[in-house]
């Protein structure tokens, strides 16, 4: 058996080579097991990438990947699944959350029967912005892309080897590691790990970057946001429809009534609100076909180091 570990790297300068001891450690645990780590520098402003060369150079078990621009860390781990040989593909976190002693849990599960399984964690060690994002995540995630509700996903996960060759086919730059998932099977286990706090450092993730991951992966592989948008349109002109003839019906009753300036100006913004919501979602797909037309590239890669 070979297992690849993956590991999008960015501001690990003084983690990365722990965690890459960690998982040596562990490795060397279990007789029989061949591996190799693949680090990708998703164009990190620190020192990572020298880190990287020099790991790699005094073991042939690690490869480097340097991108050419920040390219986010999905796009940095189709980079590295790439170039993963191993009959299991195993990713993980450069900050020493994810726990890469443990990684054999994994892997028996994943031996168990199922293609992917997810490491999730009872107690986590996130700050409360952060678990509540992964909440909504998750509901966001069932309701569009078809997330059983029973799986917990994490950064932490494990795939066969067929299930990443089909991952790494998508050509398109708007990648979605979950929902690629989930579009190529429904076999999917969870398995309880512990979740560490991180070595030093915080999360490179924002409100903003949650947020456009989130549209990038219900726009990239659902298409029931346009739906959603069609029954509010719906929605909308039968409140109209209702309110026009509720006004009609008290004119007919008081014809003294005045045309209320007020509730008309309410609904004009309401409707006008409404029309150009919808037409911004409208316009995220149509803008993500055009970049994916003008084949904008996945990711860049500057130098390798093998």
């Amino acid at each position: 058996m070979k297992l690849s570990f993956v590991i999008p790297c960015y501001r690990s300068e003084n983690t990365i080579e722990t965690v890459v001891q960690e998982i040596c450690d562990t490795v060397a645990t279990r007789s029989g097991i061949d591996y190799e780590i693949v680090l990708v520098n998703d164009c990190s402003p620190d020192g990572v990438w020298q880190v990287i060369k020099r790991l790699a150079a005094n073991d042939n078990h690690i490869k480097g990947i340097c991108l050419a621009k920040n390219f986010g860390q999905h796009c940095a781990l189709m980079a590295g699944y790439g170039q993963a040989t191993g009959d299991y593909v195993i990713s993980l976190d450069d900050d020493g959350q994810t726990p890469a002693s443990e990684s054999f849990k994994l892997v028996d599960k994943l031996e168990e029967g199922f293609d992917v399984v997810y490491g999730y964690y009872e107690h986590s060690a996130q700050h409360l912005f952060r678990r509540f994002g992964t909440w909504v995540n998750k509901k966001m995630a069932e309701a569009i892309i078809g997330q059983p509700k029973t799986l917990c996903t994490t950064s932490f996960f494990i795939m066969r080897k067929f299930i990443v060759e089909e991952i790494v086919r998508y050509p398109h730059p708007f990648a979605y590691i979950s929902g690629l998932v989930f579009r190529a099977t429904k076999n999917l286990g969870n398995v309880e790990v512990q979740h560490r706090r991180r070595i030093e450092g915080e999360s490179g993730y924002t409100i903003a970057g949650l947020i456009g991951l989130w549209i990038n992966g219900f726009t990239a592989f659902s298409v029931k946001p346009l739906r959603a948008a069609t029954f509010i349109g719906l929605l909308c002109a039968l409140v109209g429809f209702v309110a026009g003839l509720y006004v009609v019906y008290q004119k007919f009753l008081n014809p003294e009534i005045p045309v209320g300036y007020t509730s008309m100006l309410a609904t004009l913004l309401f409707v006008g609100g409404m029309i150009m919501l919808l037409l911004g979602l409208i316009g995220e797909y149509v803008g993500r076909i055009y970049i994916s037309i003008n084949q904008s590239p996945q990711y860049v890669v500057r130098e390798w180091t093998f």
